[in-house]
């Protein structure tokens, strides 16, 4: 039986040593192997961990229904202190830029499933600023005070009629003509805008919940009214 002198076992070990990626994990390797160079030969294989998405890991930050509803109960809040310090439509849009990318489902209600557009609007302002909207967008079309485009601001909804004189798709208003929502089957919670021919062909007016309606009533009229 052939036996490699050690000479090569040595150099052959070093140089894989060498080239290996750097994820495997040395502290798992007895220092000796560290110091002779003979780590691939006796420490185990790591592999790297899997990447998880990065909606994943911003929707896994928000509550659950459940949460918000003992939150409520227990008159204490979900949202970390640092967005405890955010005006409501900036907690709102914050919210809502979180959920980008999650993907669309008709009748989605929540992240881990997907979201309609209906049901991408009533989870963020749910899990934003514990508000019950409707659960159809011709239903919240119906709530809130009507505004003229020229007076939107980010935490607005913005409506739309898709195909014939029904509203039929909402979204979030975020700033300069922009809005997020769910738009339709096999895309993704994303960004448009309302300049976009599309859009702007079938927008139907805008309203304003009644949850940042009586936000702004209670703001001095000297205030800066784009919070």
């Amino acid at each position: 039986m052939f036996i490699p002198r050690l000479p090569t076992l040595v150099f052959a070990a070093c140089v894989a040593t060498f080239l290996a990626p750097r994820s495997a994990s040395a502290a798992e390797a007895p220092l000796w192997s560290l110091d002779t160079g003979l780590t691939l030969l006796v420490a185990p294989v790591v592999q790297a961990a899997a990447v998880t998405p990065l909606w994943a890991v911003q929707a896994s930050t928000l509550p659950s229904a459940a949460e918000v509803a003992t939150a409520s109960e227990t008159k204490h809040s979900w949202k970390p202190r640092m967005l405890e310090e955010l005006s409501p439509r900036q907690l709102l849009t914050s919210i809502a830029n979180r959920l980008r990318d999650i993907r669309y489902r008709r009748g989605g209600r929540d992240p881990e499933s997907g979201f309609d557009c209906s049901g991408f609007v009533r989870y963020v302002f749910q899990h934003g600023l514990n508000a019950d909207l409707p659960h159809s967008s011709a239903a919240q079309f119906h709530v809130g005070r009507k505004i003229d485009r020229k007076e939107l601001r980010s935490g607005d909804l913005v409506f739309f009629r898709i195909a014939g004189k029904s509203i039929s798709h909402v979204g979030i208003y975020l700033d300069d003509g922009r809005f997020i929502h769910a738009p339709s089957s096999g895309k993704r919670v994303s960004v448009s805008s309302l300049s976009e021919p599309y859009w702007a062909k079938r927008y139907a007016g805008a309203k304003r919940p009644d949850v940042l309606v009586a936000h702004d009533d209670t703001l001095p009229q000297t205030h800066d009214r784009h919070g």
